[in-house]
């Protein structure tokens, strides 16, 4: 089959496309034939060789998380799943198996390839509903559970103001609309070019990235600054507020506001609900997917480093 290789640690300007042998589903597993994928950070960062010492690759490696497909094989055990059904999910390489939930790891091959072997029993993989395709469906995967796990550790109020800073990427993309359905005044950062899409998916207002932040907001959602380099985030917070954070390194408590609750949301064991409930969100038509850009699979090292190298919106999706 063809995939996108890393062969050893390095840019992503440096990937291939090459035929590799086909994965096979062992007990517990599935094989699915992927028909897109969507690009995370970890595609990038990890062969890049940020965290070799934490988390060492082997190579070669083929990336990629966020998926769609058929069954086409299932291994002895899984009584889930059968040859036929759409499915979609999130799961990382199983040489990334340290970054993966503690109960139910969700694991895989990796995604950006012909045909990917998933494990059946995490809450990480669902069916993919009729109404939801398969571009939307690799798109919403991560953004969709992370988007999620935020509101619902946020719980914000209706008529409350939050402030999304970084809301034009994936998660950004996918929170805002859960937000303003929530009746939640979203303030949300964007560049000029984005702005009518945010506006679109609910936003009340924009900001440029250069502006100051309002003050006084309910909640702040942080999705694309360090977790060290939050300090003018948690000033835009009122007393009582909260701020929530998706990003490295995990903010110290102490180094922020004591009057604000300071939350770094990270749920890989789907404990706050998995890719069930992003379907039905999705299902439902409140939860839209952003897809910035398409590409093929033989385009997929481009998708890889356009990732890192531009501005993206919404999420970049692989059609394989």
């Amino acid at each position: 089959m063809r995939a996108v290789v890393v062969k050893s640690y390095g840019p992503p300007e440096d990937y291939v496309v090459a035929d590799v042998p086909v994965p096979r589903p062992g007990p517990g597993q599935v094989q699915v034939r992927i028909a897109a994928a969507s690009i995370n950070p970890a595609d990038v960062v990890l062969p890049g060789g940020a965290y070799h010492d934490v988390t060492p690759l082997e190579f070669p490696h083929v990336p990629g998380n966020d998926f769609a497909g058929t069954v086409t094989e299932t291994g002895p055990g899984v009584t889930a799943f059968r040859v036929g059904d759409e499915v979609f999910g999130q799961a990382v390489p199983r040489v990334l198996r340290p970054l993966a939930g503690r109960t139910r790891p969700s694991l895989s091959t990796g995604s950006l390839a012909e045909y990917a072997v998933f494990e059946a029993d995490t809450p990480l993989l669902t069916h993919r509903p009729p109404g939801l395709s398969a571009e939307d469906a690799a798109a919403l995967a991560t953004t969709g559970l992370t988007a999620r796990a935020l509101l619902v550790t946020a719980r914000p109020e209706p008529g409350n103001t939050a402030l999304v800073v970084g809301a034009t990427g994936g998660v950004g993309t996918a929170l805002v609309p859960l937000l303003a359905a929530a009746g939640v005044h979203v303030v949300a950062t964007s560049t000029t070019a984005d702005d009518s899409l945010l506006r679109a998916l609910g936003a009340a207002e924009t900001i440029g990235y250069e502006d100051a932040y309002p003050r006084g907001v309910d909640k702040a959602f942080n999705l694309v600054l360090p977790g060290d380099r939050l300090d003018a985030v948690a000033g835009a917070v009122r007393p009582g507020g909260g701020l929530l954070t998706i990003t490295y390194p995990p903010p110290g408590l102490d180094a922020l506001r004591d009057d604000v609750d300071v939350r770094f949301v990270l749920d890989l064991d789907g404990e706050l609900g998995g890719m069930r409930e992003v379907a039905e969100l999705a299902a439902g038509g409140a939860l839209p997917a952003t897809i910035g850009r398409r590409y093929t699979l033989d385009e997929g090292p481009r998708a890889c480093a356009d990732f890192l190298r531009r501005h993206t919106t919404g999420k970049l999706v692989v059609m394989v």
